[in-house]
């Protein structure tokens, strides 16, 4: 289960770099914004799998 969210989690942060870096060669501010909010779910989404491996150790 947590490898399915942290895979998850990678394509988040994936996608949102992708945004990201297109948005910014563009100018496009919005989609700029919307790639960094993409990539920190992303990282929280990780995080929360690591916090949750933890307490199964």
């Amino acid at each position: 289960m947590s490898g399915t969210e942290k895979s998850k989690a990678h394509a988040e942060q994936a996608k949102g770099k992708v945004k990201e870096t297109v948005g910014r060669a563009v100018g496009n501010e919005r989609m700029t914004a919307e790639g960094e909010a993409e990539q920190a779910k992303g990282n929280v989404r990780h995080a929360k799998e690591d916090v949750k491996d933890a307490f199964r150790r």
